[in-house]
């Protein structure tokens, strides 16, 4: 087998070579929120912007819920690439989008009782209500795409290809702006016209997705077995590495669902000061997020080679790139958090609720880092189960810490959420340093 050695310049070539598109792609994602905001802001009734805000929501949540189908497929794929296993790569295409399709088929089917639980949970205004239901039983119908997508997504990373995910978010997000503008601008919709441009979008980026996975099987070896496509058996390592990135991901909602409902029982002021602030988290992770994928790629190739240098210095060379991100985050919030603040709002009061709790966020990159970084890791490794104990470890921590400090208000809560991701991040560095040393090794 003949491989580049491991050097560290080499891997941290190809740890950015991973990394940039996917943070490029990244940043299109707000771009998109954007221009919905600005479209269907300016209709007559405020109502309207209100409903797709629920709606999109309720859906990010919802398709977050399944990203597994991207996270699982990248690992398992990569692993089967560090052993050269061409069919095993085909496969495992067969099976991710098999799964995407029957899990969308039955979000369209039985999603309706989903929907009216979330917009019961978010709890919004009467006027808004209905129209994010008339928004969300629209967006249902784009499941099956989504989920594909995911899928295809996760394919190509494994495959140390990230340059797909760029082009193809780039032309949905494209597709779904011109679609805003004609169907809300030139066609006089609402809502409707939002959620109906984004599932068009959707699976116009699926059509775009199976040319580019087409030419792709092209260059690839090995064939496809019916019998691993139709056989439940042969699903058990994607069912097993799936089911726990599920409930993994469930914690991790539940996280940040509870921090912020307890922020909202402290005012309107202080949950949007807490929104505020957590749209830096969300800036950072654009970052932290590239360099995460490019280990679950590299890190997968070298554990199913059972090359452990080569794992060694990818996880090194990720580490080095995530520690000066997260450093370089948290000098920018602490030199300009304020105006950064002032950016996202022009309510003084909630300008200055924000920068009173401005020094939690200062630290959260720092405390987060190494859990985004060894996500990758072991999502590379698939020791998945792992991932999914650090998040309950984790909220071990949270849910006490919060009632103890319910005293301190705001600034117990922000003490809440940074611990939980301490635990977390401390956890997996137990594990990492075992299985480092009994296994990895």
């Amino acid at each position: 087998m003949s491989t580049l050695p491991a050097t560290t310049t080499t891997t941290q070539q190809r740890v950015w070579a991973l990394a940039w598109p996917i943070i490029l792609s990244n940043v299109t994602v707000p771009l998109l929120g954007l221009v919905d905001t600005a479209v269907v802001g300016h209709l007559p009734d405020s109502r309207y912007l209100a409903g797709v805000t629920l709606g999109a929501t309720l859906f990010g949540f919802l398709y977050w819920g399944f990203g597994f189908l991207r996270m699982g497929t990248t690992g398992l794929v990569a692993q089967a690439m560090g052993r050269e296993a061409h069919s095993d790569v085909r496969n495992l295409l067969g099976q991710s989008l098999i799964m995407a399709l029957l899990i969308g088929v039955l979000l369209i089917l039985f999603g309706s009782p989903l929907v009216s639980l979330g917009l019961t949970l978010l709890d919004g205004s009467e006027a808004a209500t209905p129209l994010a239901r008339e928004y969300a039983e629209i967006r249902l119908w784009s499941a099956p795409a989504v989920l594909a997508n995911y899928a295809i997504l996760g394919w190509f990373l494994g495959q140390q290809n990230a340059r797909v995910t760029l082009m193809i978010l780039v032309l949905t997000n494209s597709v779904n702006i011109v679609l805003d503008i004609v169907f809300v601008v030139g066609l006089g919709m609402t809502s409707n016209g939002v959620a109906l441009a984004s599932v068009i979008a959707d699976y116009a980026a699926l059509l775009f997705g199976a040319v580019l996975v087409m030419r792709q099987l092209g260059h690839l070896q090995g064939h496809f077995q019916r019998q691993r496509l139709i056989a439940l058996s042969a699903y058990q390592a994607l069912f097993s590495v799936n089911a726990h990135l599920f409930v993994r991901t469930l914690g991790l909602l539940f996280a940040t669902a509870f921090f912020t409902a307890q922020g909202a029982r402290q005012g309107d002021t202080l949950l949007a000061a807490n929104a505020v602030l957590l749209q830096f988290i969300l800036l950072t992770s654009y970052a932290l997020d590239g360099f995460a994928h490019a280990a679950e790629s590299l890190v997968g190739r070298a554990f199913g080679r059972r090359d452990w240098r080569e794992f060694a210095t990818t996880v090194k060379s990720v580490a080095r790139f995530s520690f000066w991100t997260a450093l370089c985050a948290a000098i920018v919030f602490a030199l300009g958090g304020n105006a950064l603040i002032a950016l996202l709002t022009g309510l003084s009061e909630v300008r200055e609720a924000a920068a009173h709790f401005l020094p939690w966020i200062v630290l959260l990159p720092l405390v987060a880092v190494v859990s985004y970084l060894l996500d990758g890791v072991f999502i590379g490794a698939t020791a998945v189960r792992e991932m999914r104990n650090s998040i309950f470890i984790g909220l071990t921590a949270y849910l006490p810490a919060w009632w103890l400090t319910q005293g301190f208000g705001n600034h117990g809560l922000w003490f809440a959420f940074s611990l939980f991701m301490l635990v977390r991040s401390a956890t997996l560095v137990v594990y990492y340093r075992h299985y480092r040393r009994h296994y990895w090794h």
